[in-house]
């Protein structure tokens, strides 16, 4: 079965990359390069073809702006099967967007230092892809220099996002406050994701005006950030954006060591470290929840809700061995029932949980991937054994879907994962943890 599976998983990210040099998540949901979604790809074909790999990571840094902000979404191509395009977006509006590549004005989780470093530990020609490292790594440096100098207003060492798409985590129940402090506009608008998939599997049109919303503002004021901090009502610190920051300083520390030379980017990047470390362990850890939460910086309240997010610092080594350990308890009383997959994407026990509705609850492969090495690294073998174990039997179960119903019972009347099907992310670290 593994062998089957990992032949289709080579064969969904061959037929998903693209003459571009890129990798489109999925045919006709997500017909673009996604950000996050290139890294993990990215990882996924480092295992199997490194020039494939090579040639994701460099398409998404070419459509680099010039003040080292990474675009979310990269618009190669025309396409009238995604709502909203380059037209709505507009982010040729900042004075410093990058002019060849159309793009959005939003970034997502700063998955690129890492993604290197592990480019780097899995392959076999190590002086190659150290070469593209050196080639490269600047440019992912410059991208967390931009977070640093531009997405922390007051100096903490946490970066915010001004939408919930910066987060990756596009609807999830943890916003909702956050609507309701919120009147946009009715928008007139043709989604085109909802003609595709299954509505009661997406976000809301409502919801949509919200996230439109927002966009309109950014754009009223040329996506100038110090006005988006200033005026946005989104204005987040998010533990797993954060984590992913983190996680990527890390490995562009221990890169820059390999490379030789560059004291002074160690020494910058060694600085954002200790702080943005402290500040998440002051500021977003929750100690009555047993885990870390999301901050509105906007309304200046901590968002108190558990997610899959809550977990993600095991990755990024942020939390203490005690504070790792009140994390696992949490996950495994509200989330690790014999009854549930791990690891759903949130509190399976509150009322908001959903467990078909994208991020409101659904099981997805990138953060399963991320808590299997986080717990790992913090000795948690045998729970860390279980989230694998878990993601593959969905994935067998099911097929290589963009997200997966979490609770098992479910699997006794459902054949099919929700989301978009043959989904490159989920086959890429399905390829990273079969070699583990």
């Amino acid at each position: 079965m593994a062998t089957d599976l990992t032949k289709e998983a080579q064969q969904i990210l061959n037929e998903n990359f693209q003459a571009g040099g890129y990798t489109i998540p999925c045919k006709g949901l997500y017909p673009f390069q996604w950000k996050w979604d290139s890294g993990f790809i990215a990882l996924g074909f480092a295992h199997y073809d490194m020039e494939k790999a090579k040639a994701e990571m460099k398409t998404l840094l070419d459509a680099q702006w010039d003040n080292g902000f990474i675009p979310h979404i990269v618009f190669h191509q025309k396409s009238d099967t995604y709502f909203p395009g380059p037209d709505f977006h507009q982010a040729e509006l900042h004075p410093l967007s990058n002019k060849d590549y159309p793009s959005t004005g939003m970034t997502q989780p700063p998955v690129l230092g890492f993604t290197l470093e592990k480019m780097y530990q899995i392959a076999q020609n190590k002086e190659d892809v150290l070469q593209f490292i050196i080639e490269n790594i600047g440019k992912v440096y410059d991208n967390h220099n931009y977070f640093y100098s531009k997405r922390d207003p007051q100096n903490e060492g946490l970066v915010y996002i001004y939408h919930n798409w910066e987060s990756g985590t596009d609807n999830s129940p943890l916003w909702d406050d956050i609507w309701a402090t919120m009147d946009p506009p009715t928008y007139t608008f043709e989604r085109k994701d909802t003609k595709l998939i299954d509505p009661s599997e997406r976000p809301s049109n409502r919801e949509y005006d919200h996230y439109l919303y927002i966009i309109d503002i950014a754009k009223e004021h040329n996506y100038d950030d110090q006005k988006i901090a200033e005026l946005s009502p989104f204005l987040v610190q998010d533990p797993l954006f954060n984590a992913m920051l983190i996680k990527s300083n890390q490995a562009m520390i221990d890169l820059y060591k390999i490379i030789g030379g560059n004291e002074d980017k160690i020494a910058q990047l060694e600085k954002w470290q200790a702080k943005s470390k402290a500040s998440f362990n002051s500021k977003l850890y929750d100690e009555e929840l047993g885990a870390y939460i999301h901050y509105d910086l906007r309304n200046e309240k901590p968002i108190r809700f558990v997610s899959s997010s809550s977990f993600s610092p095991l990755f990024a080594g942020v939390p203490t061995i005690k504070q790792a350990a009140t994390l696992v308890n949490t996950m495994m009383t509200k989330f690790g029932g014999d009854d549930m997959y791990l690891c759903a994407s949130f509190d399976p026990t509150n009322e908001r949980f959903n467990p078909k509705k994208y991020w409101r609850g659904p099981v997805w492969i990138n953060l399963n991937w991320m808590l299997y090495y986080g717990l790992k690294d913090y000795g948690y073998d045998e729970i860390a054994d279980r989230v694998k174990s878990d993601s593959f039997e969905l994935l067998e179960k099911v097929g290589f879907y963009e997200y997966f119903n979490p609770v098992k019972a479910a699997y006794d009347t459902e054949t099919k994962g929700y989301g978009g099907g043959n989904f490159s992310w989920s086959a890429a670290l399905y390829l990273d943890l079969m070699n583990q």
